[in-house]
């Protein structure tokens, strides 16, 4: 089954009975004593709570026959774990093996018996290896059954939601006396909270099938423990009738009571988080009007004998890389001759990463920037770049820093180094502080006056995986931010707001423009083993991706009825691999948000679906309890580590972008990010052009290249300009050659060794700054004619196909 949109249905809810049996030939950890086993259960999708047996003294064969229930959705993706120890008095417990069994086996009114065996099964008697025997039962459970939301790939859960209300004259007598209330939902999002002088009701976001219960206690406002005992309220919360008003006694000290007020709200199928791979309705909206602009352009550009219908449109979307101040002026010079060349009316999107973000953000501060002259912009931006920097760790700056970081902490955002190289970076390239929001730019769009702005960066683990291991794209633009990949987005305002099952459980107001570009251009987040896939070749580095990628990606996946027992390494080696991975692999300068996918649960069948197959490019993905839905916060770096590309937003098939002007800003490895992308592209069958190349292309790049795929009609239009200095160094305009005088305006430093325009290199002379915007400028003027061809192409596509559909 396929699926783009959420979809709302019933399934009812089942109990789970695993009844571990015994284990064999359990070889001590413990020279001088025969193994004290135990086993753990955990199971996320069903509880919090860790479960475990008895410990069995002295025995290699340890005999439990102890049971373990849960009640289970079998919609969704159910991973149990196993962990079989060596309990130890003197030092840590020792992990024999573990288990991660897939319960899609397990089918209602059948018994399933297991045996897990440490090593393979072969010819000879598994009872020779160290096993766990468990048997698992599933029956069904009377009641109602749970409602989800589902977008194929991620479920929603139906939801409980306790309010909580203590009366604030008594919450007040509490404080005075040294007591504070203490309420424990251990199955909710919140899982404990507690009164203060300006907090006395609360809110418990808890999954309804689980039967989360209610506790409640006073303690001394001076106790930081973290005791789950004495509580002398304990109430389930299926006792209480679900959206009417409850008073419920908690006993007090001397014979007094303090008075709560519940309530349980009931579930509503409207979430906050849009579970879906189809365009939001804002955007569809735009590209309406945007239809409208760019096919009038093209009307004029073209002189069409007829107008253009709105799907005989071609879209046409501009994408720039990374390339910190270099690729902002730079994108500036492109986007100058684009506005003479009357293309840029033709455009409707707009891509940027790293250091061109910093172009758009300037430009969506006006409206109608697409059709005033560039040139202003340039100039504005040639005072940010030529001025000197060193204001920015004054006395008064640092303290501004200090102060803007309290404001953003009260706010209830996250705080962490990227939101201080936010501040810096907009102090770089700002005389004043940088107020706008992300959201203010919708008025650039709402006419479809200007392209559609998409921002990239790429989630990480913050520790212990490197990017290339695990990372996904995630997009901001004016309406939503969100991954392709789960087809999950909220909306602009909202994020790092937290979130929990879809729903908005504390609201924080929208982040300045300033906080979002330190993570769209953090160069301080990678980690050591990053640097070293780098320093490979294009070709060394995608044959280790790939082949690392088909290695680790079967450790860490669970097929429908998979069972994965592994062996954890021994303490001592554990231990020092350990720390020499956390080395490699930790960013010590990462950024952090709230992450809007928390709590969501993968649907059974998440790995069948096409959406999620395409963007299926990491070692985790197949072990849905390592993904981001069970994280806590994002963790937001530069998309620069991985690809310096930030097109892959406009490869979304819903956007079917029939044109990429390609504007390449590394100019130390010319063709490297394309012919990267269109491996990328290839890997993960996305449709895009092969990046043929000759040895003289390679020697003598020119100004622009165009790559197509005349087989496959879905792959876009490639028109590549890569930044290089080839007939600008002879002509100062198209067809118009330099003087001798004017020769040294045609040299440019671009060599690796002592460049200005190096990506460290913030400040530049207003003689550096002029060349590099005329190089831009010049490039794109004298490829008019391949631009022109490449969208000519794109607009005989679309007619083509119509007709082909109507035939």
């Amino acid at each position: 089954m396929e699926s783009t949109a959420q979809t709302i249905q019933e399934y009812p809810v089942f109990l789970l009975s695993v009844r571990i049996i015994k284990a064999i030939n359990i070889a001590s950890r413990d020279p001088l004593s025969a193994s004290d086993c135990y086993v753990t259960l955990s199971l996320p999708t069903a509880s919090h709570e860790q479960f475990r047996t008895q410990t069995i003294k002295n025995s290699d064969n340890p005999v439990w026959n102890e049971t373990f229930y849960f009640r289970i959705q079998p919609k969704i993706k159910n991973i149990l774990r196993l962990e079989v120890c060596d309990d130890d008095p003197v030092t840590e417990d020792d992990s024999i093996f573990i288990i991660f069994f897939d319960l899609t086996r397990v089918q209602p009114g059948r018994t399933v018996l297991e045996l897990f065996c440490l090593r393979p099964q072969k010819e000879d008697s598994v009872y020779k290896h160290e096993c766990l025997e468990v048997e698992f039962k599933l029956a069904a459970i009377p009641g109602p059954p749970e409602h989800l939301i589902t977008n194929g790939v991620l479920v929603a859960r139906e939801l409980s939601i306790l309010e909580v209300k203590v009366d604030k004259v008594e919450n007040e007598k509490l404080l005075k006396a040294g007591k504070n209330l203490v309420l424990t939902v251990p199955e909710s999002y919140e899982r404990t909270q507690k009164t203060t002088k300006d907090l006395h009701f609360f809110q418990f976001h808890c999954i309804r099938s689980w039967e989360p219960v209610l506790k409640a206690k006073l303690q001394s406002v001076t106790y930081t423990g973290d005791s789950d005992s004495n509580y002398p309220l304990i109430l389930p919360l299926k006792c209480l009738h679900v959206g009417q008003q409850h008073e419920v006694v908690l006993p007090t000290k001397n014979g007094g009571t303090l008075e709560l007020h519940l309530r349980v709200t009931g579930w509503t199928p409207n979430l906050d988080v849009r579970l879906g791979y189809e365009l939001c309705a804002e955007e569809q909206d735009f590209l309406h009007k945007r239809k409208k602009v760019v096919a009038d352009a093209l009307n004029k550009l073209f002189n069409l004998r007829r107008n253009l219908l709105e799907h005989e449109v071609p879209v046409v979307a501009l994408m720039a890389t990374g390339g910190g101040v270099r690729a902002m002026v730079a994108f500036y010079g492109h986007l100058l001759a684009l506005q003479k060349l009357k293309i840029l009316d033709c455009v409707t999107y707009i891509t940027s990463a790293s250091g061109s973000t910093w172009t758009l953000t300037d430009l969506y501060k006006h409206s109608d920037w697409s059709r005033r002259s560039l040139e202003l912009s340039i100039k504005e931006a040639k005072n940010k770049v030529l001025r000197s920097k060193w204001d920015v760790i004054s006395i008064n700056q640092l303290k501004y820093y200090h102060k803007m970081l309290t404001e953003h902490c009260k706010n209830g955002h996250l705080v962490s180094f990227t939101a201080l190289w936010g501040l810096v970076q907009a102090a770089c390239l700002n005389d004043k502080p940088k107020n706008s929001k992300l959201t203010e730019q919708r008025i650039a769009l709402n006419e479809g006056q200007n392209p559609l702005p998409i921002y990239t960066a790429i989630n990480v683990k913050d520790k212990n995986i490197s990017t290339f291991d695990f990372r996904e794209w995630i997009e901001f633009n004016p309406y939503e931010v969100g991954f392709q990949k789960y087809g999950t987005y909220v909306r602009t305002e909202d994020f790092d707001s937290e979130f929990f099952m879809g729903k908005l459980v504390k609201k924080f107001p929208e982040s300045r423009i300033c906080y979002l570009e330190g993570i769209w251009t953090n160069i301080f987040s990678r980690n050591l083993l990053d640097g070293l896939y780098w320093s490979s070749s294009p070709e060394e580095f995608w044959e280790r991706w790939v082949r690392d990628m088909a290695e680790k990606y079967e450790e860490n996946t669970f097929r429908d009825g998979y069972t994965t027992v592994y062996k954890p390494p021994c303490s001592s080696s554990g231990k020092l691999c350990e720390i020499f991975n956390d080395i490699l692999t930790d960013r010590p300068l990462k950024g952090a948000a709230y992450n809007f996918l928390k709590g969501f649960e993968f649907d059974a069948d998440y790995l069948q679906q096409k959406n999620f197959v395409e963007w299926k490019d990491t070692i985790l993905d197949g072990a849905p309890g390592k993904l981001t839905p069970s994280e806590k916060s994002l963790c937001l770096i530069d998309v620069g580590y991985f690809l310096n590309n930030s097109g892959l937003p406009l490869l979304r098939p819903e956007r079917n972008v029939d044109v990429i002007v390609a504007l390449d800003y590394d100019f130390f490895n010319i063709f490297k990010q394309t012919e990267m992308m269109a491996k990328y592209c290839e890997v993960q069958g996305i449709p895009f052009p092969k990046i043929n190349l000759t040895e003289e292309d390679r020697k003598n790049p020119k100004e622009c290249y165009v790559f197509s795929d005349e087989d496959n009609p879905k792959a876009p239009v490639v028109i590549y300009f890569p930044l290089i200095n080839c007939s600008f160094k002879e002509y100062k305009a198209p067809g118009e050659k330099r003087t001798p005088a004017e020769m040294n305006e045609g040299e440019l430093k671009m060599s690796k060794d002592g460049s200005p325009y190096a990506t460290t290199h913030i400040t530049y002379c207003a003689e550096d700054f002029d060349k590099l915007i005329n190089l831009a400028t010049y490039n794109a003027l004298c490829s008019k004619d391949l631009i022109l061809q490449g969208i000519e192409k794109a607009i005989l596509k679309r007619r083509s196909v119509w007709l082909d559909r109507s035939v």
